[in-house]
This record gives C-alpha cells, sequence and structure tokens, in this order.
C-alpha cells in the first residue's frame, strides 16, 4: 500500500480496487448499533484545512472516528497562520504533536506534495486550489460501481467547469485507470486547449451537452466555481443553465439505467435543476454517506490498520 494519497495518479488499478473493496466492507459498519472499530485506536489524525469546507472535513473527522483514531482540527482561520506562519513551520509543529496521517485542503496546489517532505506521517490530499481531490474521486467510483454494478467500460460524462475543478481532474486519472471512458463537456472557455490536450490521451471532449447524453451511462455535474473566476467565461448564468443546465426535459434523453451525480455544493437551477437533483436518478446524498466509507477505508490502509 502506498504512503501517501497526493493524487489520483498514486493509485494503479489494484490499489485503487483494494480501497473500493475495503470502503464496501466499512460501509457495512452503518448498518450496526455500534459503528466503531478498534482498528486505529492510539493513532493521531490532523485534519489541516487552509480552505472552507463542510462535507469534506467532516466526513473526514467521521471517518477517523470510526476507526477510533484521536482526531485534531485544525483550521487556519483564528491560528497562527493569520499571524503569518508558514505551512512549513505549522507542519513541523504538528510532526513534534506526533501526527500519525495529516489531511490537508489547502488553496495553493502541490501544497500536500510540499507537506510530505517536512512530516514522517501520511498526508492525504483533501483538494489543493485546481489541482486534484482524490479521495472525492475514490468515492464517486464507488458510488458507481455500488449503482451500476461495475467500472470498466462505463461511460461517464462529466459537465460543466472543467477549468477549476480538482474533482474533475482526479476522476479523469482514476475513472480511466479503472477503465470508463470520460467525456468532458461544457462551453470552451471552462475546457480550454490547455486542459483539453493534457488530458487528451485520456479523454473526449464535447461542447454539446445535448449530443453526449443518450450515450451517458453517468452524468457528473460540476459547480461552477465563481469565487475562482476573475473573468467572464460565459454571458450569463441564465444561459449557461440553457445550454449546460441538467433539467428533467435533458435527464429524459439519458439511458434508462443513467445515474446523475454532483461533488457538492450545487447551484440548484444553474448547473443542476432542483428536481433533477432531488430525483431518484440522482446519486447526491449517497455521494456523501459513501464519502465516510471510502475515507474510512484510505485511513485503515494508509495506516497500516488491523
Amino acid at each position: 500500500m502506498i504512503k501517501h494519497l497526493r493524487s489520483a495518479a498514486d493509485l494503479d488499478a489494484a490499489t485503487a480496487t483494494l480501497i473500493l473493496d475495503t470502503a464496501a466492507e466499512m460501509a457495512a459498519l452503518s448498518g450496526r448499533e455500534v459503528k466503531k472499530l478498534p482498528a486505529l485506536r492510539g493513532r493521531t489524525v490532523v485534519n489541516l484545512f487552509y480552505e472552507d469546507s463542510t462535507r469534506t472535513r467532516i466526513s473526514f473527522e467521521a471517518a477517523a472516528k470510526r476507526l477510533s483514531a484521536d482526531v485534531i482540527n485544525f483550521s487556519a482561520k483564528g491560528s497562527s497562520v493569520s499571524k503569518g506562519e508558514s505551512l512549513k513551520d505549522t507542519a513541523l509543529t504538528l510532526q513534534a504533536m506526533g501526527a500519525d496521517a495529516v489531511v490537508i485542503r489547502h488553496s495553493a496546489s502541490g501544497a500536500p506534495h510540499r507537506l510530505a517532505n517536512w512530516v514522517e506521517g501520511s498526508v492525504v490530499n483533501a483538494g489543493d486550489g485546481t489541482h486534484e481531490h482524490p479521495t472525492q474521486a475514490l468515492l464517486d467510483a464507488y458510488t458507481m460501481r455500488s449503482r451500476l454494478g461495475r467500472l470498466d467500460g462505463l461511460k461517464v460524462a462529466i459537465v460543466g467547469d472543467v477549468l477549476h475543478s480538482r474533482v474533475a481532474r482526479s476522476n479523469v486519472l482514476l475513472l480511466t485507470t479503472l477503465g470508463a471512458q470520460v467525456t468532458l463537456v461544457g462551453p470552451p472557455t471552462l475546457i480550454p486547449l490547455d486542459v483539453a490536450a493534457a488530458l487528451a490521451e485520456k479523454t473526449q471532449v464535447s461542447y454539446d451537452l445535448d449530443a453526449v447524453l443518450p450515450d451517458s451511462d453517468v452524468v457528473m455535474m460540476l459547480r461552477v466555481q465563481t469565487e475562482r473566476m476573475q473573468d467572464s467565461y460565459f454571458p450569463s448564468a441564465r444561459e449557461y443553465s440553457r445550454r449546460y443546465g441538467l433539467d428533467m426535459l435533458r435527464m429524459k434523453k439519458l439511458p434508462e439505467h443513467a445515474i446523475v451525480m454532483h461533488p457538492g455544493p450545487m447551484n440548484r437551477g444553474m448547473e443542476i435543476a432542483p428536481e433533477v437533483a432531488d430525483s431518484p436518478r440522482s446519486t447526491i446524498v449517497e455521494q456523501v454517506a459513501n464519502g465516510v466509507s471510502v475515507r474510512m477505508a484510505v485511513l485503515y490502509l494508509l495506516l497500516g490498520g488491523k
């Protein structure tokens, strides 16, 4: 098993499948009256979050606690970071406290790779800038496999703001490793030539959502990340929704077995209609629940749980 999970590229097919299989075993715990395992008793997991987060931070905290690990939650707000402390100095402090694993979310792409040079414990990337979010890709893959029974050969459309999406990058890397066929869909401004070229060996690119839907097993809608946009990438929210939003009319173009996914948080009415998000074909709530099981599996395997 690998020591760090900094990128979906760290995972080969065998390792990724091991994580998904272990997550399935962890998911069985949710049906028990006592949901805790003693696997990581005596281990310390630090959640080091430099960006705001709800789902990911709580999911990692729940995962560590269900494995009986001690959890330290670190938020940049109200800490010495606000006084100018560097990531390296923070890392050395955590190292001195004996952190066995550090889960990091940071606005700078590459921060988890730097952190791994400064701590002896395992580093898990919980999202770095616009780079990657590997555990989100794992929980997405787990959800697809649970709903559709396989990953190999699935046709997955990832739709929307690919330019700013770390979820899209990690999903492309992981899903293609596991045999899925990925098509990136969105306006040309949000799938620019350099991004399309970098992913060309692993994906196809389309600017026409309606043409892709009839042949898709999975449609993954991405949040439009307006907070990262310094320029105008499309005329208006209404125009974006008209061309690339998933509403009930578009959903009818999907095959009967197809599912709809979204990493959250959603811009309801923009990239996805409320009635689609709440439909039986939507896996959005399942993805949140599956995230705990997948992150339990990641921590368990990285820390050598017995």
